[in-house]
């Protein structure tokens, strides 16, 4: 079993909520308040139970089967791959893997091709047989969609360690690149921070070249085995597309000139840098893929498996493993527990908890003591900024992120916590670190203050999905609503945050979500950051976003959204019902003065018809975004935390605008 069912305190557990139906209410309506209340206490005893007994929250975080198949091919290309591990694993990725054949990036969507030639991969190596049904159906996929040639960077970049794709048909990425100055175009902060971690220790690894021998062939996934690179149309000739297309051709005719020595230079500028950055537990940013890829530049560049660095990166990485009842492994991108644990404060609040309850004051005490104090990589464009912010991970001192401390900083306010100058202390270095990092157009990104270049995302080799941090809806509301709360609605800060979010509503009303699924979860972050910014619930924003909400309010009372909404315009806000998903849009509307309303009605009576007999809900849909459409995630304490929020919201009023 995983950190996420360990552990209970076995505290009493408080009535969730102390509200009962008002006297004047028909008896069905009664009945309906009273049902709410008991379906409140049940999601709460489970939450209650499923705290750490250090005080943390953590669910379990599923994304897809790149992830366990480059575990597997780490561990293959470092010679450390046992049988036991494999199959494992190989049991998690037949369990994943489509009746078509193909592996998706979300639960219910279409094949995708670099999942489905890593999963198919992953499988070969675990000894299945290219010739069985399961096999063929992935293969034939792969070739329909035109093969390995059509798969992502990172893709071909695995199969081009073990000689399954040539390296000089990959996009160029010079270790160089440590050198560039911070204020010129493409240095190395110019891209968002999960790409920085990643794309430095690649530098070093397609330097290098490595090949190891392969234990099989893989013609079977090219659409021409003969001609397994096929030439590809040019770009337009006036594109930026043609820009960077030439600029890459550039860089394949250095490598050719490149001297030695810089070359060298560059190279340990890279490992020093990845050592540096090396997490106290042995990872890299907390998060899976920088850690697979400093691992290998780091041996590269002759650090042994036996050397602290190595040893300790490959602990982490097991760490990241989730073992499940029926032997399968499932490998975890990240984790979560600071934003699990102070979602799960804030849940618990707003329910009835008391704020003065044992497991409150266990919550507040472990994030009091997760709060980074020494600075980290955001200093590049803050140098004079004090830090005080909250990271997402149980380690991850050089990356905090605005959306957890924001969110922390809420969490924190809501416990009576006895020594409550340590706890005003702690929110005001918070507050102060997260108003500064405000970037010049008046919103906040997730990591850095103005990492919105327009060159990174343009570059053949950024294929992987977004790789800048630009502000987003989502976290510049979840600051102003911090903001707000600190009694500082009216500052200038505030002030240019709310006119962001106001300006950059959809023409439909709703908010785009950056970090979460998609157009609902932006409208139920920023509706409440504008109300508890003082914004009326009459203002024609907010008036807009509730007549959008109930527009797409699915049959059955619920909302729902597809992670094609980031594609595709006819699924936004459009998808299966999902607990998370509709809890959101009952935080907006609640914020929105409709606690009345037959939206909210039918909104909550979804939440408690559809809650399990232990008193969660099932929730196999995705609803977190890593990138947009490019890479999804099922945050599994989702379906628990939100639902917890709003129902204690509905029945308590203890939101924005509901005081």
């Amino acid at each position: 079993m995983t950190a996420t069912t360990d552990g209970s305190t076995g505290a009493a557990t408080p009535p969730a909520t102390t509200a009962s139906a008002p006297l004047h209410l028909s008896p069905e309506a009664s009945e309906a308040v009273e049902a709410t209340a008991r379906a409140t206490r049940r999601a709460v005893d489970f939450l209650l139970d499923r705290q750490s007994d250090e005080g943390w929250w953590k669910g379990d975080l599923a994304t897809n089967v790149t992830m366990d198949a480059e575990d597997l091919l780490l561990r293959q290309f470092l010679g450390i791959r046992d049988e036991a591990t494999t199959q494992a694993a190989a049991l998690f990725i037949r369990g994943e893997q489509q009746e078509d054949g193909t592996w998706n990036t979300f639960y219910g969507g279409p094949g995708d091709l670099s999942a489905t030639i890593e999963g198919y991969v992953a499988l070969r190596l675990a000894g299945d047989s290219p010739e069985a049904l399961h096999m063929r159906k992935a293969s034939a996929f792969v070739r329909a969609q035109g093969g390995v040639a059509r798969s992502r960077v990172f893709t071909r970049i695995w199969l081009a360690l073990f000689g399954w794709w040539k390296w000089e048909d990959l996009p160029e990425m010079p270790p160089e690149l440590m050198f560039f100055p911070k204020w010129a175009p493409l240095n190395i902060y110019d891209f968002g921070c999960w790409a920085r971690q990643t794309i430095v220790p690649l530098t070093v690894v397609c330097a290098q070249r490595p090949v190891r021998p392969a234990p099989f062939a893989l013609e079977e996934l090219h659409t021409d085995p003969a001609d397994p690179n096929p030439a590809q149309p040019a770009p337009p000739v006036a594109s930026w597309d043609n820009v960077f297309h030439k600029l890459d051709k550039m860089l394949h005719g250095y490598r050719k000139v490149a001297p030695r020595r810089l070359r060298e230079a560059a190279m340990r500028a890279a490992a020093t840098w990845i050592v540096e950055r090396q997490e106290n537990d042995g990872c890299w940013g907390g998060i899976q893929p920088p850690a697979v890829y400093s691992i290998i530049a780091l041996h590269l560049l002759g650090y042994d498996l036996d050397h602290p660095v190595l040893r300790a990166g490959l602990e982490s990485l097991d760490r990241f493993a989730v073992w499940r009842e029926d032997g399968a492994r499932m490998i975890e991108a990240c984790q979560s527990p600071v934003w699990d644990t102070c979602l799960a404060t804030v849940a618990l609040a707003d329910a009835g908890v008391p704020a003065d309850h044992p497991q409150m004051i266990k919550a507040a005490d472990w994030m009091l003591a997760e709060q980074i104090v020494r600075p980290g990589d955001w200093v590049v464009r803050r140098p004079d900024l004090p830090p005080g912010g909250w990271a997402f991970e149980f380690h991850n001192d050089n990356y905090p992120d605005i959306d957890d401390t924001a969110e922390v900083v809420l969490a924190l306010r809501r416990v009576a916590h006895p020594d409550a100058t340590r706890v005003d202390k702690a929110v005001r270095r918070a507050v102060d670190w997260n108003a500064g990092m405000q970037s010049k157009n008046g919103a906040w990104g997730a990591f850095d203050a103005d990492n919105t270049s327009p060159f990174p995302n343009r570059l053949p080799f950024s294929d992987f999905g977004e790789v800048i941090d630009p502000p987003s809806a989502d976290v510049t509301a979840h600051v102003v609503e911090m903001l707000a709360e600190e009694g500082l609605a009216h500052h200038p800060r505030t002030r240019r945050g709310v006119e962001w979010l106001l300006k950059n509503q959809e023409t439909n009303g709703s908010w785009f979500g950056r970090w979460g699924v998609n157009y609902v979860y932006g409208t139920g972050a920023v509706v409440p950051a504008l109300v508890a910014a003082g914004v009326p619930a009459s203002h024609p924003a907010i008036r807009r976003s509730v007549a959008w909400l109930g527009q797409v309010q699915n049959e059955d009372g619920g909302w729902g959204e597809d992670l094609r909404s980031y594609q595709d315009t006819a699924w936004h806000g459009r998808g299966h019902s999902t607990a998370s998903q509709t809890a959101w849009a009952l935080l907006a509307l609640l914020a929105a003065g409709e606690r009345d309303s037959e939206q909210v009605r039918r909104g909550v009576a979804y939440l408690v018809e559809t809650q399990t007999e232990d008193g969660t809900w099932d929730e196999p849909w995705f609803t977190g975004t890593g990138f947009p459409w490019d890479f999804s995630i099922n945050y599994h304490l989702y379906r628990q935390v939100f639902p917890v929020t709003a129902l204690g919201r509905y029945l308590n009023g203890t939101g924005p605008g509901e005081n």
